[in-house]
């Protein structure tokens, strides 16, 4: 059976201490940071395991941190996972991740389970912003860090990582009109939802800004589902004077939206064009590549990750309160270059 790798071996490797690779490992501060990163780095090449339950123990902390998305089967919300686990893999903490399938008894379901692991700390995408909020008494009678990410709910004292949403269905619609569309249709998504609301509200104001008519008519919410996309598109497809652009709050919409303007024997861009939300891998590799706004879930990840810790090791147990809102990106493909 192979020797588990002890701080002795970590430190004869380094030519240090056992005690300076100990705090090191811990995250001493008396401890510089370059030493304390080449140790971590050392201790995962040599595949160090540390005594969880002793450090918890010492600590008061369990290392395990909760982290909440509606579904899995986004790759956002597996990237903005993958930069909070770059964030806190290296400080000694493990990711358990829950899905709420966007239904409230399963959110709650989530909390308590997490709870009962006794997580240091829950980041989190809300399934609805209308839900009861004594679904968060629990976290805050036990004092647990709640970061929100993406869909928020504003509540006094809880930090959050966002986009500008507007902005970035500002430029999305404002870019459709630049290429001579003057009929846009959105379609939106669950608008109880302040994501939603924001995308609704940019879209809006670029039409009236750049002196286009706002016609509720043509703003439909939906799932964000690609067959939601093809069965919207069809009935505006057949209006007497049909649109000659879509803005999308979803990538999979605005792929059902392309699937069922192409089966009408229309052509994309020239007919009408499409932009989404989100830049999902697919927007890209498709024959059509699907022009969309990026935001970042990678940063969003880490940024979450790392206002976590800041709370986390907030020795003053001062309450801070911080909101975080990234920068939009428009990414311009074939589905809107006209």
């Amino acid at each position: 059976m192979k020797k588990k790798t002890t701080i002795y071996d970590i430190a004869a490797k380094l030519n240090l201490t056992a005690a300076t690779v100990s705090r090191a490992l811990n995250d001493n501060k008396k401890i510089s940071e370059n030493t304390r990163k080449l140790v971590k780095q050392t201790a995962l090449e040599m595949n160090y395991e540390q005594n969880t339950l002793a450090r918890a123990l010492k600590s008061g902390k369990s290392f395990n941190v909760g982290v909440i998305v509606p579904r899995m089967d986004s790759n956002f919300f597996a990237s903005v996972i993958r930069g909070i686990e770059e964030e806190l893999y290296p400080q000694g903490y493990h990711v358990i991740i829950c899905q709420t399938h966007d239904q409230e008894s399963l959110e709650t379901g989530n909390i308590n389970s997490l709870l009962n692991a006794q997580v240091d700390g829950v980041l989190m995408s809300i399934s609805n912003s209308k839900a009861n909020g004594k679904v968060f008494d629990s976290l805050f009678q036990k004092q647990v860090p709640l970061i929100f990410f993406d869909r928020k709910r504003d509540m006094e004292g809880i930090s959050s990582v966002t986009i500008d949403d507007f902005d970035g269905a500002y430029t999305a619609t404002k870019h459709l009109i630049d290429q001579g569309c003057k009929r846009i249709v959105h379609l939106s998504n669950n608008r109880s939802l302040e994501i939603f609301r924001d995308r609704y509200a940019g879209y809006k104001q670029a039409l009236l800004d750049h002196g286009l008519e706002f016609d509720e008519n043509l703003v439909i919410e939906s799932a964000s589902k690609i067959d939601e996309g093809r069965r919207i598109t069809k009935e505006f497809l057949e209006m007497e004077h049909r649109p000659d652009g879509i803005f999308s709050s979803s990538d999979f919409t605005a792929l059902g939206a392309i699937q069922e303007i192409k089966a009408h024997g229309l052509k994309i861009p020239q007919d009408i064009c499409v932009v989404g939300f989100s830049n999902e891998p697919f927007t890209r590799f498709m024959d059509l590549s699907i022009s969309s706004v990026d935001q970042s879930p990678i940063e969003m990840g880490r940024l979450t990750a790392q206002v976590f810790l800041e709370e986390v090791n907030n020795k003053k147990k001062l309450k801070t309160q911080k909101k975080i809102v990234l920068k939009p990106e428009l990414v311009i493909r074939k589905s809107s270059q006209r």
